[in-house]
């Protein structure tokens, strides 16, 4: 079976009854762990993991791939599994939990989809990094957190739109 998305009607009416399984594409370089800002809610304007829904008849491998390519326009190899991200969203139908994998990039030219606005690579996690990430991201890279009126955060890379 050829995995296949839903249309938000489907998605919606299902995941506000169940659990929605997503995969986090973690890629870190010396220049730090790549974030994507945010362009579609939830969430909006915040930083974070790029990732998304394993779609019916996908293995979780091909999640994560697929994932990479559509949202960064890159193709990546799979170093391992790092853990479970479990989100709660307020204000919002659905409740997402995250396998995440660190992934080292194969291909050049990072390139955001319609879902972000800019990427960046960070030494810091920006303040405005989706909440469950941040914390994630402190606790398995040893990563800091931007604190609130001390300026930007180390920042590599950054392109936008």
């Amino acid at each position: 079976m050829k995995p296949k998305k839903l249309s938000f009607a489907e998605f919606k009416h299902i995941y506000t009854r169940v659990p929605r399984l997503c995969v986090e594409v973690v890629i870190q370089s010396d220049k730090g762990v790549l974030l994507t800002k945010r362009s579609i809610e939830p969430l909006n304007g915040q930083w974070h993991i790029p990732g998304g829904t394993v779609l019916k008849g996908e293995r979780i491998e091909q999640a994560v791939k697929r994932v990479a390519e559509e949202e960064l326009g890159v193709k990546i190899k799979i170093e391992k599994m790092i853990g479970i991200i479990e989100y709660t969203l307020e204000n919002y139908f659905s409740q997402p939990i995250g396998i995440a994998f660190l992934s080292k990039i194969t291909s050049n030219n990072i390139h955001t989809d319609e879902n972000s606005q800019e990427f960046g690579f960070f030494k810091i996690i920006p303040n405005n990094t989706v909440r469950e990430q941040r914390m994630f991201l402190s606790k398995h890279f040893g990563l800091k957190v931007e604190r609130k009126g001390k300026g930007k955060p180390e920042l590599y890379d950054l392109a936008k739109k």
